[in-house]
């Protein structure tokens, strides 16, 4: 007979009465509806073997099998998982049951356990935090105030393409990344913060890390009493991230004072309530001060925290869908023709796109929006806390069980899309279209890229107007030519999975320019 070591004798113990502990706590349920159906778990560790390395496509075939609300168990935790657009909106239409944000490791060692936005606890802080962002940074007012900052960059990025050895190509994938990192960074702090195109790789290097580390099932977070042995190795590189991160922002932040210092202009001037410094570091700095309703005032410790959400999400989220818009256009030509024709009918030959011409491009909002449906910045919604017990349905969702509502599989979820559900169709968004007039703000829950309900993403309106206006401006400014012997219909679209969606291989093409030279100037 085998003989357990010694050594492993309390953790089998450990184990046995979390099991016997879970069983309790199920026993007690006082509902009589049934959980939603899912497959079977194994032992302990419930169903996160079966996710496999790409868990939204696990997920959507499981709703194939057993309905479009499924329930997991992920060692001794309830997972409640939504794939159809229908169920979403009955779950996010009165989410007051789900604002909250269950407590993770990757939580507490990379997002400054939950001092951030994104990962808040639901209450007077997060109101805080999100009033702070829709009034001061993220509003139609600042919108425009920075759109200038937007056009420099993006028009930086085509004049470098232009200027480009003919017949050379270009990881248009790592340009399109250092273009939107360097107009984020002159919107946020006020300049560009990464040099040259070395320093760019290595800061999205660090944020897809930080997106496949956020994403990572660790065990820990699942099965009590583990943490301390970190079986996956997982807690180590997470603190070894956020050290890397946090130095980053304190660089940031501290050559920013400095530079307010040396200018002595950190007042907000009286008209406008945003100073000479318009970058949102500064508004932040300024409203630091500014008590509200509940009597919560920003703090230095908040800071930090806002900016890594900027950063980490505004950047990997924006350029990740630009290039998924090019590869689409690319692998449908006669898309991609009546994209260019009916820029060039609204903008011209002779100068650049400008973001006033975008509300003038009906075709080309329905190509973002169909590449939103197929390539969603998120796969998987940010998990959510359920506080109460409720029904759907005709299924309980408990109290303590942690809500994901798969977007990937809702922009493939047959009973919203049914024409040509997999097929990459702008047109059905265009007046006629099945889908005319659908919107990504969260309203119409077919197409939920940046989230819905009260937790839907606070950058939303930065996020659409760098992706929409960087796209056109590419697609208007250049032919792009594929290297030769790579037929279009088979460019590589694999993804690997995280946070957000990553293609697995860079985006390789040569740029020619169409337009004036003058334009280029």
């Amino acid at each position: 007979m085998a003989i357990v070591p010694l050594v492993l004798l309390p953790l089998l113990l450990l184990l046995l009465s979390a099991l016997l502990l879970a069983r309790a706590l199920r026993a007690h349920r006082t509902s009589k509806l049934p959980l939603p159906p899912g497959p079977k778990g194994s032992p302990i560790v419930g169903n996160l073997l079966q996710l496999g390395p790409k868990p939204h496509q696990t997920l959507y075939n499981l709703s194939k099998a057993h309905g479009p609300l499924i329930h997991l168990r992920f060692g001794f935790v309830d997972m409640i998982v939504v794939n159809s657009a229908a169920t979403a909106a009955k779950i996010l239409r009165n989410d007051a049951n789900v604002c909250s944000r269950p407590t993770s490791t990757s939580v507490k060692h990379i997002a400054y356990n939950h001092q951030d936005l994104i990962f808040a606890h639901y209450g007077a802080r997060w109101r805080m935090l999100r009033k702070i962002c829709a009034l001061q940074l993220f509003s139609p007012k600042a919108m425009e105030d920075l759109a200038p900052v937007r056009a420099d960059e993006v028009g930086r990025f085509v004049r470098e393409l232009a200027a480009a050895e003919e017949e050379k190509f270009v990881n248009l994938s790592d340009g399109i990344s250092a273009c939107a990192a360097d107009a984020l960074s002159r919107v946020v702090v006020g300049r560009r913060v990464f040099g040259d195109g070395e320093e760019s790789r290595g800061f999205k290097e660090m944020v897809v890390e930080m997106m496949n580390l956020s994403t990572a099932f660790n065990i820990n977070d699942f099965v009590p009493g583990l943490g301390w042995l970190d079986l996956q190795g997982l807690v180590g590189k997470m603190k070894k991230l956020h050290r890397k991160f946090d130095e980053f922002l304190d660089r940031v932040i501290e050559d920013h004072q400095v530079r307010l210092t040396d200018t002595g202009k950190t007042t907000a001037s009286a008209s406008g309530g945003r100073g000479r410094h318009n970058d949102l570091l500064s508004v932040l700095i300024e409203a630091k001060e500014d008590a509200n309703s509940d009597g919560m005032v920003l703090t230095d410790a908040d800071i930090k925290p806002l900016l890594q959400n900027m950063f980490a999400a505004g950047t990997d989220t924006s350029s990740n869908t630009i290039e998924f818009v090019i590869a689409e256009l690319l692998r449908h030509p006669d898309l991609l023709a009546r994209a260019q024709q009916e820029l060039d009918n609204v903008v011209g030959r002779r100068r650049l796109v400008a973001e006033t011409d975008l509300p003038n491009l009906p075709f080309f909002q329905a190509v973002i929006k169909e590449t939103f449906r197929h390539h969603p910045a998120a796969p998987l919604s940010l998990p959510r806390i359920i506080s109460q017990d409720f029904e759907i349905d005709g299924y309980l969702i408990p109290k303590g069980a942690t809500l994901l509502v798969n977007i990937w599989a809702i922009g493939r979820d047959p009973m919203a899309w049914p024409d040509e559900t997999l097929a990459f169709r702008p047109d059905r968004f265009l007046p006629g279209g099945r889908h005319e007039g659908i919107d990504v703000k969260g309203n119409d829950f077919e197409l939920i890229p940046f989230g819905g309900g009260r937790r839907i993403c606070a950058g939303m309106n930065l996020g659409m107007r760098m992706v929409q206006f960087m796209a056109a401006t590419l697609v208007h400014s250049f032919d792009w030519k594929l290297p030769e012997g790579q037929l279009p219909e088979k460019l590589d679209m694999d993804l690997s999975f995280g946070l957000t969606l990553h293609r697995t291989t860079p985006l390789m093409v040569r740029p020619v320019p169409r337009l004036d030279p003058k334009a280029y100037l």
